[in-house]
């Protein structure tokens, strides 16, 4: 690559926001949007709205640089008008214009992929914060959790939909949602029905078709949200836990006939013979015999190929402790020593060769590079928002700045294909004007933030000696 086509790279940034420019309404909220923007692909430390608006904001004030730049990028994220949906559907309208073509050549089209991600917080006064289950430190952990539709491509990744999971102490509690701003038509929903409103989103937009979608066990365990994706006519290939019981024969065969008053009328078989159909993935996967599975190589990874041994049995799905659709069961087992073994069910019919579903299943990494990338290099983490809007707003705008990134990314690749996002972040930035810290910023800089804890200062000593009326002390420094 030459400097010429790292500077034209950088140039689409400017383009890539005309476009999307419009959608943040007033001239005052398209500026913030750029410098917020320029924040998440630029700053160094914290990419929060505070330290990115002292550095990449411009203030009205001459008097006050500083905090007129805070407050103004905070309004923005907070309480300015615009709708994180609507900067949604242009990223997907881009995604379908730059990325899905790249599909042409892959099999298995373009994939979806729901998941889940914890944001880790202090506090309880962030919308949607509590004790709950964190992905990423694996453990309960006081957080706030998001599910994401991540739309994936050979080209690239991007994210196509987002939404805050509300928990049900927080959709119940009109204090906590009003000084929080949730809509009111906001109400209570597990994240499987999230993800599903996501896809529903999606496709009532009608620029990306998804031909395969994806999810972890947490989704796969829910048989109401695959029967969405079936009333849907969405292919999946979902996780599922290891203790998952199917049926092995068609349970239609082993429904007895019984004489009713109008006639023969189907019942359940008896409790053995069910036991004798109804097994475990768990059972089945080790009942198999060593020619029922095959090697493939899914892609070529950073430390060699990427293969796992596949095999797969036509089964019939357990849903709601009832007799289900016909479906595939797919064991995909690691190649290490301690030969790990992941389950997935599919809907897919029953001459989809199992190359195209190991494939699909090969997609999850995706997401989970994804989120690598937002939160190692985009500042998806690191925000401060505890309002409904400004959490969105956040998300929206890192969906943005990680599609510029994969843009710039699916250019260069073609001069240098084994090129990885984080390198092509670090071309960007030196292609990218930064602003020079000169001496009369950072003075500027720093009386802020004097100010600000001494504003902070004298009003937690004000709070204690509320609380200690009676409290006599003498003072030693």
């Amino acid at each position: 690559m030459t400097t010429y086509e790292l500077r034209a790279t950088a140039r689409e940034l400017v383009h890539l926001h005309h476009r999307f420019a419009p959608l943040f309404g007033r001239k005052e909220a398209r500026a913030q949007s750029l410098v917020y923007l320029n924040g998440l692909l630029l700053a160094t430390g914290r990419k929060s709205a505070e330290p990115m608006a002292l550095v990449f904001g411009q203030a009205d004030d001459q008097d006050d640089i500083s905090q007129n730049q805070v407050l103004a990028l905070q309004r923005f994220l907070t309480y300015s008008p615009w709708s994180a949906q609507d900067v949604h559907c242009e990223v997907q309208r881009v995604f379908a214009q730059r990325l899905v073509p790249s599909t042409a050549n892959w099999s298995i089209g373009t994939v979806g992929v729901i998941d889940e991600s914890g944001f880790v917080k202090k506090g309880t006064e962030s919308v949607g914060v509590q004790r709950q289950y964190c992905g990423r430190v694996g453990k309960k952990e006081n957080c706030q959790v998001g599910v994401f539709l991540v739309g994936v491509t050979p080209a690239g990744s991007a994210l196509l939909e987002q939404q805050l999971y509300l928990p049900r102490c927080w959709a119940s509690d009109g204090k906590r949602r009003a000084k929080a701003a949730v809509p009111e038509e906001i109400s209570f929903q597990t994240k499987p029905q999230i993800g599903i409103e996501l896809l529903r989103r999606t496709r009532t937009h009608g620029l990306v078709r998804f031909d395969w979608v994806i999810a972890d066990e947490f989704y796969g365990h829910n048989g109401t949200f695959l029967d969405h994706l079936e009333q849907m006519q969405q292919r999946y290939v979902v996780e599922v836990p290891s203790n998952t019981t199917v049926w092995t024969v068609d349970p239609q065969t082993q429904l007895p006939p019984h004489e009713g008053r109008r006639g023969p009328v189907a019942t359940l078989p008896p409790r053995d013979r069910v036991r004798q159909h109804v097994r475990s993935v768990r059972d089945l996967a080790q009942s198999l015999a060593p020619t029922a599975w095959q090697i493939l190589q899914l892609r070529a990874g950073a430390k060699g190929p990427l293969a796992f041994a596949f095999a797969r049995l036509r089964v019939w799905a357990v849903r709601h402790r009832k007799p289900g659709p016909a479906c595939w069961l797919i064991v995909r087992r690691s190649l290490e020593p301690d030969g790990e073994l992941k389950y997935y069910l599919s809907n897919a019919t029953q001459d989809e060769p199992l190359e195209t579903m190991a494939l699909v299943t090969g997609t999850r990494y995706s997401v989970e590079e994804f989120f690598g990338e937002a939160k190692g290099h985009l500042g998806m983490a690191q925000y401060e928002a505890r309002a409904w809007s400004s959490w969105h707003h956040h998300m929206s705008l890192v969906a943005l700045a990680h599609l510029f990134v994969t843009l710039t990314r699916q250019r260069l690749k073609e001069k240098t294909p084994e090129l990885t996002l984080d390198m092509a972040l670090r071309l960007l930035k030196s292609a990218l004007s930064q602003p020079r810290l000169t001496h009369a910023d950072a003075i500027a800089i720093v009386s802020y933030h004097l100010k600000r804890n001494r504003v902070a200062r004298t009003s937690h000593t004000k709070s204690w000696h509320q609380r200690h009326k009676r409290v006599r002390y003498k003072v030693l420094l």
